[in-house]
């Protein structure tokens, strides 16, 4: 098997990563979390939930911005920024990699995110409402622009190839990856930061969100509000963070002697062209997204050994893409274990695709498949949900899939380095 080159190009491969999430501020806390069947959800404590339908939600706890940022840092960028730029300085520090001006031109940054800076949106009209043009800062401008993100982390880094911002709904972060990782196939770059973030935890989110009968109202018992593939779930549960992964040539890595985590084999993306909210009822766009991530890896549904769902616990979506599963997998869809992680850290929105395919990749490297807690009565009882409690599974090949509002569909397909494999 080649070592550098597949058919399309450059062979992508993990060397890092890093998260903010409801769970923890960093990889390994947030999979200690996952693997125990631990929920980040909880009572909202930094928005007004007055009027609000949905009192809960998944916030990141104890994230101090001063601890990876400079004043002028945090005085100039969103939550949802703050929070990309720290898990792109775990990944970083992670993949052991260090940017010089000779290497800089060759690494690109890719930070997806459904909504991007609405924190800081809504303090600058605040301003400009209570006292004026004069009171609105010079930063007004940078710190509402979605790429802030992908500015401030190519910055910090000295990466002066490309950088971007890339917004598709709940299949930003997902897509993000995808993307750069055509680049360094096609040799734009040799590295690339890539991945999602979101913070749009405030009263008018969770107000339309809420009057769009999308969320869980389950206010009473917020731990048991997100129950993927679960017959009396009511909606999705609203959350924040971050995902970050360093992507690189597998010719670049194994020449700097880096750590290789597992390698990007697969990724399509695809859109229903259906309805804003709702997916195609045949799950047209998720099936096409399943089977061209698969064809774009060289690799059957027999050779997926785990599949990290969208599964958002609202009606629509988990009956969709059960249904989309079925329909790709065949009668291997009952033999591969399927877990959504939204059940605990809530629906990460344009991070999402980022933190599960982080849980994805740690996955094959532990053969532990996490749970998805709160299933109780599952909508196919043929099918392996992990229920409850995580289950040991070697996985040399996971699928983690994207589904986003719009019929964004992004489906990533991770598969473990060739000498992790032979062990």
């Amino acid at each position: 098997m080649p070592t550098t080159r597949t058919a399309g190009g450059r062979r992508v491969v993990i060397t890092g990563w890093g998260a903010v999430t409801p769970l923890g501020l960093g990889v390994d806390e947030t999979w200690s979390a996952l693997v125990a069947g631990r929920s980040g959800i909880a009572p909202l404590t930094g928005v007004d939930t007055t009027g609000l339908g949905t009192t809960f939600g998944g916030e990141v706890k104890g994230f101090d911005p001063a601890h990876h940022l400079k004043p002028q840092q945090i005085r100039r960028m969103d939550a949802y920024a703050q929070y990309a730029y720290a898990a792109a300085g775990e990944a970083v520090h992670h993949a052991g990699l260090v940017l010089d001006d000779d290497s800089g031109p060759r690494a690109g940054v890719v930070i997806g995110s459904g909504y991007g800076p609405m924190a800081a949106h809504g303090r600058h009209f605040a301003t400009l409402e209570e006292s004026g043009p004069r009171r609105v800062s010079p930063f007004a401008q940078i710190t509402g622009a979605i790429d802030s993100a992908a500015c401030e982390i190519g910055f910090r880094f000295g990466v002066t190839g490309p950088t971007r911002a890339l917004s598709t709904a709940c299949a930003s972060g997902a897509d993000a990856i995808g993307e750069a990782a055509h680049w360094i196939r096609h040799g734009t770059v040799d590295v690339a930061l890539a991945g999602g973030a979101e913070h749009i935890l405030n009263r008018l989110d969770l107000a339309s969100s809420g009057n769009a009968r999308a969320l869980s109202t389950r206010n009473d018992a917020p731990a048991e509000a997100s129950r993927p593939f679960d017959t009396d779930r009511d909606g999705f549960v609203m959350s924040a963070g971050a995902g970050v992964l360093v992507l690189e040539s597998a010719e670049h890595a194994l020449a700097r002697g880096a750590t290789i985590l597992a390698e990007v084999a697969g990724y399509a993306s695809t859109s229903d062209a259906h309805h804003w909210t709702a997916p195609h009822p045949e799950g047209r766009g998720a099936r096409a997204a399943m089977a061209g991530a698969l064809a774009d890896a060289g690799l059957t549904p027999g050779d997926v050994g785990y599949i990290n769902a969208h599964g958002t616990s609202t009606q629509a979506n988990d009956r969709t893409e059960v249904e989309a599963i079925r329909a790709v997998f065949g009668s291997h869809a009952e033999h591969v274990p399927i877990s959504s992680t939204k059940s605990m850290t809530g629906h990460l929105i344009g991070a999402a695709g980022a933190v599960e395919a982080i849980a994805a990749g740690l996955a094959i490297r532990t053969s532990v498949v996490p749970p998805t807690i709160n299933c109780h009565r599952p909508i196919d009882d043929a099918l392996n949900f992990v229920p409850h409690q995580a289950q040991r599974h070697r996985v040399d090949v996971a699928m983690s899939n994207s589904f986003g509002f719009g019929g964004h569909n992004a489906v990533l397909v991770l598969r473990a380095w060739e000498a992790d494999r032979e062990q």
